[in-house]
């Protein structure tokens, strides 16, 4: 009985861990790619850069980081004082017996001071 628990609870952590490492590296890329679209709010708002120019510069960016967003997808509205970025994308994860569609939301909003 103690081997069948001790091999139940090692196909457990298997498992977990099998979860994990498919499921963390699109978490770990769109906080990478969060940190882009903040960086490049905060600077764009003060310069003179196009929203087409942003949005190819942040689709760029999330090529690098493995993800599937393309410029048109990227949405950049600047409108007085205040500069407005947002996308939303998904990503198939294949996981044995249940596929997972993760949903993500990258956005920011900055104004001028």
């Amino acid at each position: 009985m103690k081997n069948l628990k001790a091999l139940f609870g090692l196909a457990v952590l298997f498992a977990a861990v099998y979860v994990a490492w498919a499921v963390l590296p699109p978490y770990y890329n769109n906080f990478q790619f969060q940190d882009a679209v903040d960086a490049e709010a905060k600077m764009s708002s003060y310069s003179t850069k196009t929203e087409f120019e942003m949005q190819e510069s942040l689709a760029k960016k999330a090529q690098e980081f493995d993800i599937p967003l393309k410029a048109e997808q990227i949405h950049v509205v600047r409108s007085g004082n205040e500069l407005s970025i947002w996308a939303e994308y998904q990503i198939h994860v294949d996981l044995p017996l249940y596929p997972v569609d993760l949903r993500f939301q990258p956005a920011t909003k900055n104004k001028k001071i």
